[in-house]
Order: structure tokens, then C-alpha cells, then sequence
């Protein structure tokens, strides 16, 4: 028969098992301590980068958008931080700025459009707010959305939403939009149009017909939504898309 372990070994083996144990957290000790000091002084040359290019990151968008994919990947919120280094950086007040801008524009277009505006038509009336000057023009999707993401602080009231194919709707009104109303959006982006009726919704999302017209009716009465019924079928047109292709029509005219 097998003769079972005594004491003597059973001690032998818990205290191997400490030894390995305590070599085990001096290496991760080591490996933290060495981790910590490669992010300083990646943080040290993120800064000396970002005094030398400050003019840059503010006029160029894309460069920018770099700048901030460099500071997340230590996690460094120029942003966030109002007070050395950062603050005399002055890219948050950049942010801060479109961010007031961006207020100003949903307060001024909720009437028409619910509090649902596109990224685009978001853009295109600040950058006519904010003047001709080329740097003015320099604004970019990423901005909007970082931009708008940090108002975020003021409660539910201010979401970007993805429709898909890249394109985003900014919600400037407390509550949350549906799994229904969200897909008919994203089928609108699909379909490049302002309007949707209710067999479009019923053939492309193969809904059951009652589903269809209970998200359509919702976005009705939530104020997202116009509808026509001058024509066979009501017609359902979003005033939030229904701007931005009489703007790039007119756009397109002029050009």
C-alpha cells in the first residue's frame, strides 16, 4: 500500500509553495515598478511633444485625433485636467468651447427636429457659426464626438448615438431611444434618405406589421418624426435628416 505523506514533508512542501509564492509578487513588484517608470517617461515626452506641436493639435484635426489616441493609450485626459501642464496646454478649452457651441446649436434646432440632429448637420452649423477662417473649418467628426461625449456630465440629456456606415446622431433631450426607433435610424442611414414608410421598415427589417408601426408612431409622438398622409402610405420624415439633405442639395447647387 502507498504510504501517505508525513508531517515533516507536508511542511517541506507548504513552505516551497511561500518561496515561489513570495518570488512570484517580487517579480510582479519589479515588472509594475519597471511598467510605472516607461509610462512616466512616456508622459514626459507626450508633454514636451504636445508644447513643441501645441499650434498643430489645435489647428489640425487629424493631428488631433492622434494626439488624443497618444494621451489614452497611457491613460492621460488632457481634457479632464484643469490644473498644471495640461491646463497650460489650453486643448481643453478648445473642447470646451464646441461644447458650448454644440449646446447652442441643439437648444436652437430641438423645435424642428425633437432633439435628434445628425453629426453632419451638427458640423456644418458650427462651422457657420464659427466663421470662415480656415481653422475654423478644421473641425472633424472625432471632435463632435469627443466634444459632445464630455457633456455627458450634465446628465442623460446630451448621447451620441451610431446609425452605422460611420454616421452618428447627437440626442440633446433626457431619455433614452428605443432598440426600434435606433434601427429604423440606422436603416434611414442605409438608405441615404430623410424618409421611411411603413412597408419600407416592414420589408428591410422584417418586422411583423404591428411592431413597425407602434416604432414609428412612438417617434411620432416624441417629436423625432413628421408624418404625410397625403400620399397612399403615410410617409414618416425625420426632421433631423430631412435638414441635412436640403442642405447638402443646396450645397451641391451651389457648387
Amino acid at each position: 500500500m502507498r504510504r501517505k505523506a508525513g508531517v515533516g514533508a507536508i511542511q517541506k512542501q507548504k513552505l516551497q509553495q511561500e518561496k515561489y509564492q513570495a518570488k512570484t509578487s517580487t517579480l510582479q513588484e519589479n515588472q509594475i515598478e519597471q511598467l510605472s517608470k516607461q509610462l512616466e517617461v512616456f508622459r514626459t515626452n507626450l508633454e514636451e511633444f504636445a508644447s513643441k506641436h501645441k499650434a498643430e493639435i489645435k489647428k489640425n484635426s487629424e493631428f488631433r485625433k492622434q494626439f488624443q489616441a497618444m494621451c489614452a493609450s497611457i491613460g492621460v485626459d488632457p481634457l479632464a485636467s484643469k490644473k498644471g501642464f495640461w491646463s497650460v496646454l489650453g486643448i481643453g478649452d478648445f473642447y470646451y468651447e464646441l461644447s458650448v457651441q454644440i449646446i447652442e446649436v441643439c437648444l436652437a434646432t430641438n423645435h424642428k427636429n425633437g432633439g435628434l440632429i445628425s453629426l453632419d448637420e451638427l458640423r456644418n452649423r458650427l462651422i457657420k457659426a464659427r466663421g470662415q477662417s480656415k481653422h475654423h473649418q478644421e473641425i472633424s467628426k472625432d471632435d463632435l464626438i469627443c466634444a459632445a461625449q464630455k457633456l455627458k456630465v450634465l446628465g442623460n440629456g446630451f448621447t451620441v448615438i451610431p446609425i452605422g456606415r460611420g454616421d452618428y446622431m447627437v440626442q440633446s433631450v433626457p431619455g433614452e431611444l428605443s432598440m426600434e426607433q435606433t434601427a429604423v435610424l440606422t436603416l434611414l442611414s442605409k438608405l441615404g434618405g430623410a424618409s421611411i414608410s411603413e412597408s419600407q421598415v416592414v420589408d428591410n427589417l422584417k418586422w411583423e406589421k404591428a411592431r413597425a408601426t407602434k416604432a414609428l408612431k412612438n417617434m411620432v409622438q416624441d417629436g423625432l418624426a413628421w408624418v404625410d398622409t397625403q400620399s397612399d402610405e403615410p410617409t414618416y420624415w425625420l426632421p433631423s435628416l430631412f435638414f441635412e439633405c436640403v442642405s447638402d442639395g443646396v450645397s451641391s447647387a451651389g457648387s
